[in-house]
């Protein structure tokens, strides 16, 4: 079994949900209308609750199981099924998502989260974020959900010299468009063989559209949490639950889908990144007709959903597009960590390795980008979850930086049962949490083996929680570990087959939980729930 990775030390009370679509905070009275009429007030700044993609505090979404929290503040679980979507969310004031000039007052310092389309980076900015880290936060990058990355830690007076820095490394391009640089894309796009075409054409999507969100006078109107999916045709970011994807199709042309529509809209590839931004202005102002006051499509009331949204992105188009159906709903599959190769596996072309619980030290960022820059292609590429994938090693170096990689602690065997694995924050950086999840995440891993596989396809992903607001678990189906006190229950969430049962074991008992996990990781489940 390869050696445990080092896990870094992080504190933090106030982080968010995961899944891409997590942001809280705001006024202090903020109110949110969620499902049946009930009222959800957000989480109250200042008082340990957030706002990251990351992982931690929560977000109020329409229907499903309701939370309690902090007195007055209630949170309703994003995958537990929605009994009526006929009471739609009504929100009164701006989402208050951080950003790299909107820093969040967190337990631990600020945070400052940095909008890094399709994860891209190149090495000189791989080293300016190393310093920053050094400089001005905690020494640490955590990566979200979305393949962005954060800075935590940071000083009440480092919001300047943070900017100056940024700016320097082409990472704010635009100041007033940095939160809405909401960008996935398939980080295995053009390296493996698979995909529609060999799959490149996505990565050229994503600068294209990058450049047209920052050119764009309405795009700075979007929520910080509205999210682009670009799919290679694999189906990996297409099940990430984005508002707007794009999926590259054989022979050229895409399908554009708008949040979880029926139907999608075929066009050619070369319009697909202006069509995706268009798609963007049309929900902004479907949603300002319906008044809600919604920051994603799935928030559109009855009347103004994803299908209106469509209908009116048609009536703007020079050309007409025919409609298709998307793809059916996939569980999304993250890279294996090792080599990845060419078709039929002749030579190395990329490095894929996963962050032990998302936080990559500055001392890694430094060794990934000397790779990349000497070795590689030149780029690192963040994936959403929580790895990186250096593209353009040859052969002959690929499997040395790989061992190299596994040295300083990174993830690199593909059997590895880090593989999937998250945790919140847990004790003693959250006053919420029922436990050290952490510390007893690695009790649990360090009994196991190997990653299970159900018939040979990738296991379900595995979040360790604190308390039943599961912060930062993923999107779709999962396995959820939930601290009780002195236990944690151990069941699958967010499958289409609604309830499953739940096995209750001690957390003195690392051996129990990791064979409870697996169990639920191996089982053959229904399709996610989207």
């Amino acid at each position: 079994m390869p050696p445990t990775p080092a896990i870094p030390p992080h504190r933090d009370e106030s982080l968010v949900r995961d899944g891409g679509d997590a942001c809280a905070g705001g006024g202090r009275d903020a109110r949110v209308r969620g499902c049946g009429d009930a009222v959800v007030r957000d989480v109250r700044d200042g008082a340990g609750a957030d706002v990251s993609e990351g992982g931690g505090a929560v977000v109020p979404e329409c229907g499903g199981a309701v939370v309690q929290d902090r007195g007055d503040a209630v949170v309703r679980d994003r995958d537990a099924p929605v009994p009526d979507r006929g009471d739609a969310l009504v929100r009164d004031r701006g989402d208050a998502c951080p950003g790299a000039l909107r820093l969040h007052e967190a337990a631990d310092g600020f945070l400052a989260r940095l909008r890094l389309p399709a994860g891209l980076l190149t090495p000189p900015q791989a080293l300016a974020l190393a310093d920053a880290a050094d400089r001005l936060g905690d020494g640490h990058l955590s990566l979200t959900s979305r393949g962005n990355a954060e800075l935590r830690g940071l000083a009440a007076d480092s919001a300047a010299p943070l900017a100056d820095l940024l700016r320097t490394a082409g990472l704010l391009p635009s100041d007033q468009h940095e939160r809405v640089r909401n960008i996935v894309a398939s980080p295995l796009a053009g390296l493996d063989g698979q995909g529609a075409d060999g799959g490149a054409a996505v990565q050229d999507w994503a600068r294209e559209l990058d450049r047209l969100l920052c050119a764009s006078a309405t795009a700075p109107a979007l929520s910080g949490r509205f999210l682009f999916a670009l799919d290679d045709g694999r189906g990996d970011v297409a099940a990430l639950g984005a508002d707007v994807t794009l999926i590259a199709e054989a022979g050229g042309t895409a399908l554009l889908r708008i949040g979880d529509d029926a139907e999608a809209l075929r066009l050619p590839g070369r319009d697909a990144p202006r069509v995706a931004l268009a798609a963007a202005e049309a929900f902004l102002a479907v949603a300002r007709e319906a008044g809600n006051g919604a920051w994603r499509v799935r928030e559109l009331p009855p009347g103004y959903e994803a299908a209106t949204v469509r209908v009116h992105l048609r009536t703007q188009l020079a050309e007409p597009c025919a409609t298709a159906a998307p793809p059916a709903p996939t569980r999304p599959a993250p890279p294996r960590p090792g080599l990845v190769t060419t078709p039929g596996g002749t030579s190395a072309t990329a490095l894929s390795l996963l962050a032990p619980l998302g936080r990559l030290t500055s001392a890694h960022l430094r060794e990934l980008a000397a790779i990349a820059a000497r070795d590689g292609a030149g780029e690192l590429r963040m994936t959403p979850w929580r790895g990186v994938v250096l593209p353009g090693l040859s052969a002959e170096t690929a499997g040395t930086r790989l061992r190299d990689l596994a040295a300083t602690g990174l993830v690199t065997d593909p059997a590895s049962p880090w593989y999937g694995l998250g945790a919140c924050t847990g004790r003693p950086g959250c006053a919420k949490s029922l436990a050290d999840v952490r510390a007893d995440a690695v009790a649990a891993v360090t009994t196991v083996t190997a990653v299970p596989t159900a018939g040979g396809t990738d296991p379900l992903p595995v979040h360790w929680s604190g308390c039943a607001r599961r912060c930062g678990h993923p999107h779709g189906a999962w396995v959820d570990v939930v601290a009780t006190g002195d236990a944690y229950e151990v069941s699958v969430r967010g499958t289409r087959d609604g309830a499953n049962a739940v096995t209750a074991v001690p957390a003195a008992e690392p051996g129990r939980l990791a064979d409870a996990v697996a169990t639920a990781r191996a089982a053959t489940r229904t399709p996610p729930t989207t």
